[in-house]
């Protein structure tokens, strides 16, 4: 969410952030909140005014008490007495202007980078680099949920009677490597000096809309029937809510975590979940790395969280790519973001495995966290980035590490979290 100053100060700012995003649609709500919040000042200010004349009354009346003329004195604690009524009338009508500028500055995107390429959809973005050889080798290879049947480490049919399409049952060496990329994930991000966490996988409705949009919400989240609790779709979400309503001293940030948790998503949308294969699911498992610091660092870190996921893959002997999202597959709340790409040699293209986002103080000024920078509190700047997703990067590695007769060479970051097996080998 933007800071209504800048609404008040610079619209056409505001605007033209609306129309490189192009959601034109919007236009009108900043004129909207310009109007409701002139509304609303003027109805402050008749209760600043009323309080300032409740006060000059009290202190009339105490005089005249003093000087006898307590008949005169009456007659002003009867108008006294008449001013927190009109105060309670009006203060009804500035909470409800108040909600309406909310509920529409909360739709309105935040103040993208200037860094950032304008275009409408990630068909728009930008290839920034290539990191390792994207290679194809010359024998076949196998569907990887195929070949994880074929390694008797995937059974889809058992989880489509139990929980329908989009979960999945991993078993054996094929699960044990799941929770080795994890394991590995975590303990990367533990020797770049993050604290690890894990959060809840549960949280409320006003955390939800504390860190993402609404439409991200409807797409993405499982509402628990009965309850003001949503599932979790990433573990950013209750990670950055540790901070909600915070005051953070300047000497306690950056704070720099690193999460586990499952992952729970609808996917609802025109991608929808894959009938057959582990790539677009409604549970999958993530390690995940979240900042808060100083605005004037993010951009720091946000380059350094970024190189970080690239890294971790290279470690794995899987070719990435970085992307620059463009302006308009920027979600609302994000200034600045880039997706982490794996290849995939079986259909000779990338996929998305990961994505880094900078939402500068967008999140924070929904979740009320902020510094302490000795001469007063400011919002702090709030980043997120995926370490690894799981079962996408089982996907990568199983194309990137596959033998010509379908096993799978365990990379050697990999072994001691395997019990020193180097290979997954094919069934007879």
């Amino acid at each position: 969410m933007i800071d209504i100053r800048l609404i008040r100060e610079n619209p056409e700012l505001v605007k033209e952030n609306i129309r490189k995003k192009f959601q034109d649609e919007k236009l009108v709500f900043v004129d909207k909140v310009i109007e409701l919040d002139t509304k609303w000042r003027k109805e402050k200010k008749k209760v600043d005014d009323l309080r300032a004349e409740r006060n000059k009354i009290s202190e009339s009346i105490n005089k005249l008490m003093k000087n006898g003329k307590k008949s005169e004195a009456k007659k002003l604690i009867v108008k006294a007495k008449e001013i927190p009524v009109k105060i309670g009338k009006i203060e009804k009508n500035v909470e409800k202007l108040g909600k309406e500028i909310k509920e529409i500055m909360m739709t309105i995107p935040q103040i993208i980078h200037s860094s950032v390429p304008a275009g409408k959809s990630e068909e728009d973005n930008i290839e920034l680099e290539k990191i390792g050889e994207p290679k194809v080798p010359a024998y076949e290879i196998f569907n990887h949920a195929e070949l994880a049947e074929k390694l008797g480490g995937l059974d889809l049919d058992s989880s489509r009677k139990t929980s329908g399409q989009g979960f999945y049952y991993l078993k054996g060496d094929i699960a044990r490597l799941h929770s080795a990329i994890l394991s590995y994930a975590r303990d990367f991000m533990i020797n770049k000096g993050f604290e690890y966490v894990i959060p809840p996988f549960m949280i409320r409705a006003d955390v939800v809309t504390g860190v993402m949009s609404f439409a991200e919400m409807d797409a993405m989240m499982y509402k628990i029937e009965g309850e003001d609790l949503y599932m979790i779709g990433t573990s950013e979400h209750s990670m950055i809510a540790m901070f909600k309503d915070r005051t953070l001293k300047k000497g306690d940030v950056p704070q720099a975590l690193t999460g586990y948790s499952p992952c729970f998503r609808k996917e609802k949308g025109a991608h929808g979940i894959e009938e057959r294969g582990l790539y677009r699911l409604h549970q999958f498992e993530k390690q995940e790395m979240i900042v808060v610091c100083e605005p004037e660092e993010s951009y720091d870190w946000y380059e350094k969280m970024l190189n970080w996921t690239v890294d971790f893959f290279k470690s794995l002997n899987i070719p990435v790519r970085k992307l620059e999202c463009c302006s308009g597959d920027l979600a609302d709340l994000k200034s600045k973001s880039a997706d982490v790409e794996a290849w995939s040699p079986r259909q000779k293209k990338y996929f998305e495995v990961g994505s880094c986002t900078n939402m500068e103080d967008a999140q924070a000024r929904r979740m009320g966290i902020k510094i302490n920078g000795g001469k007063g509190n400011y919002f702090a700047h709030t980043l997120n980035n995926t370490v690894v997703a799981s079962p996408r990067a089982l996907i990568a590695l199983m194309e990137n590490n596959q033998l010509k007769d379908g096993s799978i060479k365990i990379p050697k970051a990999l072994q001691s979290y395997m019990g020193e097996k180097k290979k997954i080998e094919m069934r007879e």
